[in-house]
């Protein structure tokens, strides 16, 4: 039995984490854990007491909350996934911070909108992406990825939000290096594994 426990499902944030674990290749026992049944018991909450999804277990080291747990995991395991140096460190933090500040509620509005069928709501949506992608964009303009040549955490955070703008087939043409840079990082082996989980 793995050290490292995941809890969580797919179908939620702990994909980001999935994904996290599959690319740093260490072992893992993913506990199923639904973020509206599970997640609410008073035992799981005793591990988190926000009652959500995910949360991770590393011997004995408990961390909720998806981009501190990946940061931590690129810390531990990452390899040439973890950052380099102070520098990097403080830009995957950033980049990460920023997704979710910046990214995060469109792209979950962005979603939800499409599965409603909502037109005036994914237009909201966009019209809420429109100046972050730009961001974004004006970024990876500068460099392959993230913090320069190599696919690290920043990457990989950022990318796990992007999944849902995809997930709602908004079209990213407007954004060009954008486009490019997320199917690359979706066609990573590691992130196809977790996509096949769903």
């Amino acid at each position: 039995m793995s050290a490292l426990k995941v809890y969580g499902i797919p179908q939620s944030r702990a994909a980001r984490v999935l994904w996290m674990v599959e690319e740093c290749g260490v072992a893992y026992e993913l506990v199923s854990t639904h973020y509206s049944k599970e997640a609410k018991t008073d035992a799981y909450r005793a591990l988190n007491p926000n009652g959500r999804v995910p949360t991770i277990d590393d011997g004995g080291v408990i961390v909720w909350e998806s981009m501190a747990i990946n940061l931590y995991l690129a810390k531990k395991y990452g390899g040439e996934l973890a950052p380099k140096n102070i520098a990097e460190e403080a830009h995957a933090n950033q980049w990460s911070f920023w997704v979710m500040t910046e990214v995060e509620k469109a792209a979950l509005g962005a979603l939800m909108a499409r599965a409603a069928k909502d037109e005036a709501q994914s237009a909201k949506a966009l019209d809420d992406l429109r100046a972050p992608l730009g961001v974004l964009n004006g970024q990876l303009a500068k460099s392959e990825y993230l913090l320069g040549s190599r696919f690290t955490v920043a990457d990989l955070n950022v990318a796990s939000v992007l999944n849902w703008v995809t997930a709602a087939r908004v079209n990213l043409g407007e954004w060009p290096k954008v486009e490019a840079w997320l199917t690359k990082c979706q066609g990573r082996a590691a992130a196809q594994k977790v996509r096949a989980m769903r």
